[in-house]
């Protein structure tokens, strides 16, 4: 939970870009390179920050859309939600016609994209996919 403004501001910077100094974040809210030093240390001491990550840049990342078919007998949302849930698993979309749904599925390598396709087979209600590697993006 943010204490103040002052804190959801520093998380705001850290989204934007977690390697930000604490000097910059400092200068734009006028405090202490010290002062947003403590104020991070207390966000991740309250859980409210949980790590620090990096987002690789398209060309090192291999996507896959998967079309899922769903049970008739089963709930399709219930199913997505799961997809959801899936390490990898970037956006599912419920759609018509011969499959239920599809998800955009991106990982650093084909095997992790395996990983998660094993796993989305496992869902219950999953009957039926159909898995296409992206090669380049053009547009």
């Amino acid at each position: 939970m943010f204490k103040d403004k002052i804190d959801e501001k520093i998380v705001g910077y850290l989204k934007e870009d977690s390697r930000e100094s604490f000097v910059d974040i400092g200068k734009k809210l006028k405090l202490s390179e010290s002062a947003v030093r403590r104020r991070v240390k207390n966000l991740v001491d309250s859980k409210t920050i949980n790590k620090f990550t990096i987002e690789l840049g398209e060309e090192n990342i291999t996507s896959a859309i998967v079309l899922v078919s769903v049970d008739s007998a089963t709930d399709t949302s219930k199913v997505s939600l799961k997809l959801v849930g899936l390490e990898g698993v970037k956006t599912v979309y419920e759609i018509t016609g011969q499959y239920d749904i599809t998800t955009i599925i991106s990982a650093p390598n084909i095997a992790e994209i395996n990983n998660t396709i094993d796993a989305l087979r496992k869902i219950t209600g999953v009957v039926d996919t159909n898995t296409v590697i992206i090669l380049r993006k053009v547009i």
